[in-house]
């Protein structure tokens, strides 16, 4: 029984800890998605180049909204021993904790085909709403100047471009000694000083924390697994 108590006491911590989570998560999501370019300017290249990817304004909407609900029916379901709401927990969990291996896994085995369709897309963008779309323009010169690389594979991928049609000339961090714009960043210019793009730059500050990025992954999967163990656990010894 004082077995019980314990793991109780503890599953309503760590459910009020994953509620307070989803509501951090709600509110940086609508802040975002309110006001992005602070949000660029404070967390600087990083969030920029996850911008490129992911609406992340929504992205940490949807976050936040799945871990105020576990949260929520974890602490309502320990506390109360309400057996629906233990198993709501337990089914939505093992759903998120299915669906993190299958994107681990599809990730490993067809990454070459993910970066194909993810290049085609990226260009596409750039080529259609560089200098035309203010908040996507500030998104890539924000990454662009932090990582200090040009566009998605290189300069090429401005050609045909809203900026380039305008200006004939590519923006200036394509040009790997005129980063300040003091001479336009001509075709020349960036073919005789080809800068990196950006996707293989956040790859290989991806692949550097690898390690890390494991781990953190790795501890995820565990506190998953863990709650779902504790859940059933409760919901197998009420009465």
């Amino acid at each position: 029984m004082q077995c019980y108590s314990f793991i109780k006491t503890m599953m309503i911590l760590f459910n009020f800890l994953i509620f307070l989570c989803g509501v951090a998560l709600l509110a940086v999501g609508i802040w975002v998605s309110v006001d992005g370019p602070s949000f660029l300017k404070i967390f600087g290249p990083l969030s920029s180049s996850a911008m490129q990817f992911v609406n992340v304004g929504y992205f940490l909407i949807a976050a936040g909204a799945v871990l105020f609900a576990l949260g929520f029916l974890g602490c309502y379901g320990a506390h109360t021993e309400n057996k629906c709401a233990l198993m709501m927990f337990f089914f939505i969990l093992l759903i998120i904790f299915i669906a993190e291996v299958a994107a681990a896994v599809v990730a490993l085995v067809y990454t070459p085909v993910a970066e194909h369709y993810l290049t085609l897309l990226a260009v596409q963008t750039i080529k259609k709403d560089y200098g035309s779309q203010k908040d996507f323009t500030q998104v890539w010169n924000s990454t662009m100047e932090g990582l200090k690389c040009c566009g998605f594979n290189n300069y090429t991928d401005f050609e045909e471009s809203p900026y380039f049609t305008d200006n004939k000339v590519f923006p200036p961090f394509c040009c790997f000694d005129d980063v300040n714009g003091t001479e336009p960043c001509t075709k020349k210019r960036a073919e005789d000083k080809p800068v990196q793009g950006c996707f293989k730059q956040l790859l290989s500050d991806i692949r550097t924390n690898a390690i890390t990025v494991g781990g953190v992954a790795a501890g995820i999967g565990g506190l998953e697994l863990a709650a779902m163990i504790v859940s059933m656990y409760l919901y197998c010894n009420l009465k």
